[in-house]
């Protein structure tokens, strides 16, 4: 344990200080209507965070792209932080992105997998989740998950999972098959999408986390709230949160 753990688990004993935490939000330049918000909370669990958000809007060309992740490392920070810092840009270099979006993230994915394996001597033991939502152009939406963090996505008050939680035990087949969704919403668009780690869904089913924040338009600060009421929960992972709002 280093000396920055055993002096917050000293201020944690005596009831002062509270966890170490991240936040930020943007907006698109598409139009003013998208917004984003993220925020992370370490965990009470005795390491360090393993938690790492990725959420920016980036303009490619003509387009507007919104970029938003959550990685969760399991045993491992060398790991997520290498996703957040190369996932996108495989996928964005893939020929096909723009045309057959669906497999060409599936590819990067692949890919990208492949090359962790590759450097499992510089990036150690452990793994991570990494669920990803892409907004191309405020018009169509990409979800990919791979692991136990979440896509859930609000609807006239209604909560419906995007991605599928995947287990250790189920067959990497099932895993890469079914672990990404595809929408188009003009005229029908959602009041929010949320991508969280287990932090939060070990404590609050979708229905309830969506409740939670339904009405916060503010989407920082809804991702903050979510995170407060599963600390309350008594959530003891990394918890991460990040909102899109269509207002």
């Amino acid at each position: 344990m280093t000396g920055k753990e055993i002096l917050h688990k000293m201020k944690e004993k005596v009831g002062i200080g509270s966890p170490p935490t991240e936040s930020g939000k943007g907006k698109s330049k598409m139009t003013k209507h998208v917004t984003h918000g993220f925020h992370l909370v370490e965990g009470k669990s005795g390491h360090a965070m393993e938690d790492y958000v990725f959420a920016q809007f980036k303009e490619v060309g003509d387009n507007e792209l919104g970029l938003f992740a959550i990685f969760d490392g399991h045993l491992s920070r060398e790991i997520p932080e290498y996703l957040r810092s190369h996932l996108f840009d495989n996928i964005l270099n893939e020929k096909e992105f723009w045309t057959e979006t669906e497999s060409a993230i599936r590819r990067a994915y692949r890919i990208t997998d492949t090359t962790i394996l590759d450097k499992a001597a510089d990036l150690g033991k452990g793994g991570s989740t990494a669920v990803t939502a892409i907004l191309i152009n405020c018009h169509k939406l990409v979800v990919a998950n791979v692991g136990d963090s979440r896509a859930v996505i609000c609807k006239n008050g209604v909560a419906k999972q995007l991605s599928i939680d995947h287990e250790p035990n189920m067959e990497r087949e099932t895993i890469e098959n079914k672990g990404g969704f595809i929408t188009k919403f003009p005229g029908d668009v959602p009041q929010f999408l949320l991508l969280a780690s287990d932090g939060v869904w070990k404590v609050m089913s979708n229905q309830e986390a969506v409740d939670c924040i339904k009405n916060i338009n503010d989407a920082k600060s809804a991702a903050k709230h979510l995170n407060e009421e599963a600390i309350k929960r008594k959530s003891t992972d990394d918890i991460s949160s990040v909102v899109i709002r269509f207002n």
